[in-house]
């Protein structure tokens, strides 16, 4: 709701922004990043109608490192406030013509303006993947002797190597013990292993998006790192994942970013099986070809006939759908099931299926039965 409406051309609705984060405390989310405060007093009224709204999660604020910005969040009345302050020289020198020496006084400062007016703080490292990691432990170390309850190290660019990244997490967390939030961007396709490395590392909260929503590549997907989180690294997630897809279907519509259908997760097709060795497998056990069920995040598998289904897809589809044929006839309906979707490159209905076993049938001077 603040870094994935940051997406070029997207613009939540006060009315969307309220459905997103009442689906985001439904479904279990800890904390929610409601929006920036400073854009001015529409936004501010958003993110109080935001906190009035949901029931479980805290609701926190964007704000740079600025006192007005931490105006701004109180008046919005929420609970935490996120300061943000470049960590890497490149950011610093760059976009704002500042050194080390500024960023550690103008973050000091906010910090504690935003504590001594009642708001839980984190600080948020940003391009700390390109940052020097002695200064960023020595400022972690300053603010969290002032309060500061959590960090985040943000992977602004996505540069970030999941091979090497725990190791340098590791030795953040070794040097300033405490809650750190892994913030990863997707810009090589990494941000989810990012987020994984991280809290292999030692991290303890994850900065993610639905559907991966975000600024060019998008963040860290809230639906794939979760489902990593439980499968393959086996910790509990307190998440109502069937909420996931609906969670997409909300965030895509409100986005006008529709959901590719081989989004990982929450993809309309990634439990659809068509090669036939993989349906065989499938209709023996579906573990063979799925690494969890479906029904977890709340989908279905579907069995598509197409040009690589083989005679255990077929005979299949044609018991789900009543269509009795001969074994005889199995090959050369599959070589019609072949033809058709490669010249019409969609999967077949039931009703042309059917036809199909009739052609086969009538060729040897007979017809198919229904079941």
């Amino acid at each position: 709701m603040r870094d994935g409406e940051q997406t070029p051309g997207v613009a939540f609705t006060a009315k969307e922004k309220i459905a997103i984060a009442v689906a985001l405390d439904a479904a279990g989310v800890h904390q929610i990043e409601a929006g920036v405060p400073a854009m001015g007093p529409v936004e501010v009224d958003v993110l109080r109608r935001v906190v009035a709204a949901v029931e479980r999660a805290s609701v926190v604020a964007w704000c740079r490192a600025d006192r007005r910005d931490v105006d701004a969040a109180v008046a919005s009345g929420v609970d935490a406030a996120h300061l943000t302050i470049p960590a890497s020289d490149l950011h610093l020198r760059t976009k704002l013509g500042k050194d080390r020496a500024w960023a550690r006084a103008r973050i000091r400062d906010c910090v504690l303006d935003a504590t001594d007016r009642g708001l839980r703080v984190s600080v948020g490292f940003e391009d700390a993947s390109r940052a020097d990691d002695g200064f960023v432990i020595d400022l972690a170390g300053e603010l969290r002797r002032l309060g500061v309850t959590r960090f985040r190290w943000a992977d602004t660019v996505g540069v970030a190597n999941p091979i090497t990244l725990h190791t340098r997490l590791r030795a953040l967390l070794d040097a300033v013990p405490g809650p750190w939030e892994i913030h990863a961007h997707d810009d090589f396709g990494l941000a989810t292993a990012n987020t994984i490395a991280a809290v292999q590392a030692g991290f303890t909260w994850v900065s993610t998006t639905v559907a991966g929503l975000g600024e060019r590549a998008g963040n860290a997907p809230t639906e794939e790192v979760a489902m990593a989180l439980r499968h393959l690294l086996g910790l509990p997630v307190d998440l109502d994942t069937a909420a996931f897809r609906p969670l997409a279907r909300l965030v895509a519509g409100a986005s006008r970013r529709p959901v590719p259908a081989g989004k990982a997760v929450v993809g309309d097709a990634v439990f659809d099986h068509e090669s036939g060795i993989h349906v065989h497998g499938v209709l023996r056990a579906p573990a063979t070809y799925e690494p969890f069920d479906p029904a977890e995040v709340g989908a279905r598998r579907r069995l598509v006939l197409g040009k690589h289904s083989g005679r255990a897809a077929v005979r299949h589809a044609m018991d789900r759908h009543g269509i009795d044929a001969p074994d005889e006839d199995l090959e050369p309906i599959v070589g019609l099931v072949r033809a058709h979707a490669t010249v019409y490159k969609q999967p077949l209905s039931s009703d042309q299926l059917r036809a199909m076993a009739r052609r086969v049938a009538s060729r040897r001077g007979a017809r198919p039965r229904r079941g």
